[in-house]
């Protein structure tokens, strides 16, 4: 059993202050900012201390590197904690080795552990690959750098891969990776819900309902109608978890009378990969959101407006109209900050003057009017599921089954179609339409923000493997059907350039 661990921290953008600071407090660095800035450090970069609380310099220096800092913050912190994980292993199991002493042998037995050890953990293939090639990828860069005089983890021939699988997978194209890659991650199989199974489990699960669809008086959830509509929102858009967290009152859609699908632009600051595109938004949602920000929102705010006003130098929108932000340094020194160039992070700590005083730039707030986090919201997910199993409803969902049913149903909407505009058309006629529309993958691709559309061909054995009872009943009334989009618009990739923030309003 492992008790001593590497731990994993985050750089802070201030320090704390202490009312009895120790003597050697008063070398340290009396502008902190400032020298994170002289020293390239991001403030929120991970680092790695040792289970005695050691900083090794070099081998923090991973996280400092070109590839590190610029990859999104939740990769960053992903591969930390993996390679914590591996270095907690060879201190606690491999008598405290090194990190530039493991072995080939020290690998095999972490795999040993981690998968197949009846005491260990017992991880799936798809996760041992996601930390496996994390430690690869630290252990390639020590290698490069000769921190290490040989990779622990053994490497094949990585088989080439197909031209179709388009020019982001050809440009990275590497020739080596991990021998001890699973062969039994499944990769091809999409858990995903047909639309009324999903408005069962919403309404059970989420709404609180009874399994017959009834208001069950029992139930005391007060944010039944904003969880609601976030799930809604993400099974109609395929949004991410960590990119829908992340939306800005600038950016989430609210005109009424536009009907239709709306449209806004997911900036690569918050987008996964920086698969920044078009999102559009169905009519149905953007009446419940609007709900939302009429009733459940504002309520909030105003609750927590004396805590909006205590935060240490805030990042401040001041002008709800233009989204920029200003910030003021501890040197004085104003930022001035474009709302759609911030991550994550950044925005959970971004305020703009509304009406009323200083409220979140974050669209979704919970109950202390604070943006609530991607776990908060894995945590609905998972109370959802458990209301659904006492209610004896056979369905649970997670975020990510949101967007592969967003997949499904979308291409299998686009899919018949096409199939049925094609079928009337002659040849010559048929290869113009395919021009101009474009095809039906093709725009699911997209709005799914994948590079290669190898990687969304995954729904296409969905639907050929589903029954045709089923898939007549696949798409059902009032689930809006996305050719509704204008078909100028279809095929856009980039923000107009009269919006600082790419917002249009409206497709």
């Amino acid at each position: 059993m492992i008790t001593m661990r590497w731990h994993v921290r985050f750089t802070r953008s201030e320090l704390p202050q202490l009312t009895t600071p120790l003597p050697f407090v008063a070398e340290l660095p009396t502008d902190w900012e400032e020298w994170l800035r002289r020293a390239d450090v991001v403030a929120g970069t991970p680092f790695l201390l040792s289970p005695s609380y050691e900083y090794d310099v070099v081998l923090n220096d991973f996280f400092l590197g070109v590839e590190m800092v610029a990859s999104a913050r939740y990769t960053q912190s992903g591969y930390a904690r993996d390679i914590a994980a591996f270095l907690t292993f060879l201190w606690s199991a491999r008598e405290r080795r090194s990190w530039r002493d493991a072995t080939e042998a020290d690998h095999l037995a972490y795999l040993h552990w981690r998968r197949r050890d009846p005491a260990g953990p017992c991880v799936s293939g798809a996760a041992w690959d996601r930390e496996v090639a994390a430690v690869n990828r630290f252990y390639r860069w020590a290698l490069k750098r000769g921190h290490v005089r040989v990779n622990p983890i053994p490497q094949a021939t990585r088989r080439r891969v197909p031209l179709e699988a388009g020019w982001a997978n050809q440009a990275t194209l590497d020739e080596q990776r991990p021998a001890t890659y699973s062969h039994d991650a499944v990769r091809e199989r999409v858990e995903w819900l047909p639309p009324v199974e999903y408005r069962q489990w919403r309404e059970v699960g989420v709404r609180g309902f009874t399994a017959a669809g009834l208001p069950d008086e029992r139930f005391r959830g007060r944010w039944a109608a904003r969880n609601a509509a976030f799930c809604d929102l993400m099974v109609r858009t395929g949004l991410r978890l960590s990119e829908q967290a992340a939306l800005t009152v600038f950016e989430v859609p609210l005109d009424q009378g536009v009907g239709g699908y709306q449209r806004f632009w997911l900036s690569p600051s918050i987008a996964k990969g920086g698969s920044a595109r078009w999102v559009y938004v169905p009519a149905s949602v953007i009446a419940d959101l609007v709900a939302y920000t009429e009733i459940d929102r504002p309520a909030v705010v105003e609750a927590a407006q004396d805590r909006y006003r205590q935060v240490r130098r805030p990042l401040v929108v001041p002008d709800p109209v233009r989204p920029v932000a200003i910030q003021v340094t501890a040197a004085g020194v104003r930022r001035r900050l474009k709302v759609a160039q911030l991550d994550a992070a950044e925005r959970r700590a971004l305020l703009v003057e509304g009406p009323d005083g200083l409220e979140p730039a974050l669209f979704w707030l919970g109950e202390h009017g604070w943006p609530l986090s991607v776990h908060r919201w894995k945590k609905m997910f998972a109370e959802a599921n458990n209301r659904c199993r006492k209610a004896v409803v056979g369905l649970a969902a997670h975020a990510h089954m949101l967007r592969h049913t967003f997949a499904v149903v979308t291409l299998e909407q686009l899919q018949r179609g096409h199939i049925a505009v094609l079928a009337e058309l002659t040849e010559e006629q048929r290869g113009h339409y395919t021009r101009v529309f474009g095809d039906p993958l093709d725009w699911v691709r997209r709005r799914l923000g994948h590079r290669s559309v190898v990687t969304t061909q995954i729904y296409l054995h969905t639907l050929s493997e589903l029954e045709m009872h089923t898939r007549t009943a696949l798409v059902p009334d009032g689930w809006e059907d996305p050719r509704a989009i204008a078909a100028d618009v279809l095929l856009v990739d980039a923000p107009s350039n009269d919006d600082p923030l790419g917002v249009p309003g409206g497709a």
